[in-house]
């Protein structure tokens, strides 16, 4: 599971900071999760291919949050792409993408599908043989949404010298792999975890956006091998969290801690603040393991 953080900062694009946007890739998925302004220029510069993203999971229709979008759209058009393009997001992006794109005249050489969202309680809004992806339902000042990446159990490895010295037949290696017992040539059934490794544990990724305190996602997000999870202030500015309907460096401890999370990583700066350490510091008071989100950085879980 590998993790670029194209923009972590909250609000508006400046000269060195971006606001969000990342890149998640599971299981041979590349996922692009909110698209803020500029979020075209930073998936070039970090050379990830366009034509690989056939995903965008938009949080919620703040501009910080999707205003990349139709730019990016724009884009893949004028680079003549030919696959389909799936965008999962709050109801109202269909027709705030669509408008553009009718009065600029630029409708798209490819489909377009749009997955609007509207419940209020977790849902699940994508799902293949590898990997599913459900809602978190946040709590901001307008409809918002996390999501929840989980990659499905992966078939057994096979234990090559294992099965050649219980005389099994390659041609049944594949449904070794599967977990399923077979015969081998003498007619003797092997149990298939005598000649095969458990697979590979599946990996979760949690991406909790712009959102007050809100411990009704704890369930939802229990056990996940990384929580990114919004840390626009620092307690003592705690009065403009709730205000504004965001959360703390403490706060989104609390939940991990209470999730039972690997990782936390936080982001969403507000930049009021000039040192990103101080975030980590006050974290780690109630949880341990604590990354910052940085434009640019990658992370391999």
């Amino acid at each position: 599971m590998r993790l670029t953080i194209l923009g972590c900062y909250s609000a508006t694009p400046r000269t060195l900071n971006n606001t969000t946007s990342q890149v998640l890739e599971i299981n041979n998925h590349m996922f692009l999760i909110d698209c803020g302004e500029g979020t075209q220029v930073q998936l070039r510069k970090h050379k990830i291919k366009f034509n690989r993203i056939k995903h965008i999971f938009i949080s919620h229709l703040h501009g910080d949050h999707f205003f990349g979008l139709v730019g990016l759209i724009s884009t893949f058009r004028l680079l003549t792409r030919e696959a389909d393009l799936h965008i999962y997001g709050p109801k109202g992006i269909k027709e705030a993408i669509t408008l553009q794109l009718k009065l600029s005249d630029s409708w798209t050489n490819y489909k377009l599908y749009f997955h609007e969202l509207t419940s209020k309680k977790s849902e699940l809004i994508f799902e293949d043989d590898k990997v599913e992806v459900h809602t978190i339902p946040l709590d901001h000042r307008i409809y918002t949404n996390g999501y929840l990446f989980k990659e499905k159990e992966g078939e057994r490895k096979l234990n090559i010298d294992a099965a050649k010295e219980a005389n099994i037949n390659v041609a049944y290696y594949r449904k070794l792999k599967q977990g399923f017992d077979v015969e081998n040539e003498d007619g003797v059934l092997i149990d298939n975890k005598t000649v095969t490794f458990p697979a590979n544990a599946p990996k979760s990724y949690a991406f909790c956006s712009d959102t007050k305190y809100k411990e009704a996602i704890v369930p939802i997000i229990k056990n996940c091998d990384v929580l990114y999870h919004e840390s626009t202030f620092l307690d003592k500015h705690a009065h403009y969290a709730e205000k504004t309907k965001h959360t703390t460096a403490k706060q989104a401890a609390t939940i991990a801690k209470m999730a039972s999370a690997k990782t936390l990583l936080l982001g969403h700066y507000s930049t009021r603040y000039d040192d990103l350490s101080v975030f980590k510091n006050e974290a780690k008071t109630v949880f341990k393991n604590v990354k910052l989100s940085e434009d640019g950085k990658v992370f391999n879980f």
